[in-house]
């Protein structure tokens, strides 16, 4: 055989270092192998990767590197932008006093009038003042919807609009027995009856309708349209005062805060119970504490602040679009979500995180798995239809803290099969690691 060309062999090995250069370090063991040959994986796209704390080193990960549609696994990275941008107590309005006036707007915080969240500051700060009300919505300066969200999911309680100043979770709540805010309360009309109850509501307008109604106890969020002039009016028939509307900030200096709940409050509600409107407001309290001259705000401000300055250093670049994980539009790989995970770690203290996460066994999304008598699973889940992700701290049995990044995307296997194979394999690690 004739031996080859000098320039043919630095051509040969060129690509093989090229090739060498761009794959990633494939970590084989017990466990990538579990998720690699897994059967509930075979026909849907898998992510996975495992590090150990102590020893500062990955030590397993199966596609790794890859893009996945992470659904509320985003809501770790709006944790991790509130945990970087919002003091330990929100801020729930600003304010200035002009004369006999108080001009006053919003900065995003979604507690107040919150049906289930505690009362603030806000509301006995603007009825008990003798000043006349003047109210400024102009400042939040994005879209309803985030982008890539479903736009005909409207009337469902986890796409509430986006807004600077939300009331009442920005959602009308009907029972058997009350409206609220009351305000909605004549607004219900019959439609056609039909044997699944339900109740709709107009697009772009707050007329809302009732298809049947049962007899047992019922309670049902359904999102109103925000405008100005109902926030407005919302605000005095609760203040029992007049309150007008501002269509422009004078100049003005300073401006003045006032704070609201802890911060811990909202991420906990967040994180537990995957509140999608918590989530997007609490992207937009971090966008308005970068607006300091109340040019306006909206959520990519946040988005685009935080890549630059606190993620510029992850694996690979988040494609970040919205702070709830409703977008489809959302592109994260495990080993980001990972280096994300370390550094929320090193905001928090241990057990004050593994709280406000969603408890194995015991609180929030995971409450029905990984059940023992000592929990072990700390984490955040993501669930969108053919899509699963669950991202979090593990502890082992030899009190070794993990944490992983675990995501599927594309299957068609009921999710419930996807989060009972996750579960598996996360005990066995927890068992054997």
């Amino acid at each position: 055989m004739r031996s080859l060309p000098i320039s043919l062999w630095a051509f040969i090995i060129c690509l093989t270092l090229a090739g060498c250069a761009t794959s990633q370090p494939v970590l084989t063991n017990k466990w990538s192998t579990s998720v690699s040959q897994s059967p509930v994986f075979r026909q849907n796209h898998t992510g996975f990767a495992l590090y150990d704390l102590a020893k500062q080193e990955t030590v397993a990960e199966y596609q790794s590197d890859r893009y996945f549609t992470p659904a509320s696994n985003t809501k770790l990275f709006t944790f991790y932008a509130g945990l970087c941008l919002l003091p330990d107590s929100v801020p729930a309005l600003r304010y200035v006093t002009r004369g006999d006036s108080l001009l006053f707007w919003g900065t995003g915080d979604p507690s107040l009038l919150h049906p289930d969240m505690p009362s603030n500051k806000v509301i006995p700060f603007l009825k008990n003042g003798s000043k006349k009300l003047y109210f400024y919505p102009q400042n939040y300066v994005g879209e309803r919807f985030g982008a890539g969200w479903s736009w005909s999911e409207y009337e469902e309680y986890y796409q509430a609009e986006l807004s600077g100043l939300p009331l009442f979770g920005n959602v009308v709540r009907f029972s058997n027995k009350t409206v609220s805010p009351r305000l909605f309360r004549d607004s219900l009309q019959s439609a056609t009856w039909r044997e699944k109850f339900k109740i709709s509501r107009s697009e772009y307008g707050n007329r809302f309708y009732s298809q049947g109604w049962p007899d047992k106890t019922f309670v049902e969020d359904i999102p109103y349209r925000v405008l100005p002039a109902l926030l407005a009016q919302l605000l005095a028939d609760t203040l029992k005062k007049p309150v007008a509307l501002l269509p422009k900030l004078p100049a003005m200096g300073a401006f003045q805060t006032l704070y609201g709940l802890a911060a811990d409050t909202l991420y906990r509600r967040m994180l537990q119970l995957s509140d999608n409107m918590l989530a997007e407001q609490i992207l937009l309290m971090c966008a308005a504490q970068l607006d300091s001259s109340n040019a306006g705000f909206d959520s990519q401000k946040g988005i685009d602040y935080m890549k630059q300055k606190h993620l510029a250093d992850l694996p690979d670049e988040p494609i970040w679009k919205d702070g709830s994980g409703l977008s489809r539009y959302n592109l994260f790989t495990p080993r980001s979500i990972v280096k994300l995970l370390q550094k929320i770690y090193e905001k928090m203290p241990q057990e004050q995180l593994f709280n406000t996460l969603a408890i194995g066994g015991k609180a929030g999304t995971i409450r029905s798995q990984y059940k023992t008598n000592e929990p072990f699973v700390f984490a955040k889940s993501g669930t969108l239809a053919n899509n699963y992700s669950l991202s979090g701290y593990l502890r082992t049995k030899s009190n070794k803290i993990l944490i992983f990044s675990f995501m599927n995307s594309n299957f068609t296997r009921s999710s419930g099969e996807i989060r009972r194979e996750v579960e598996r394999i996360l005990t066995e690690i927890r068992e054997q690691y």
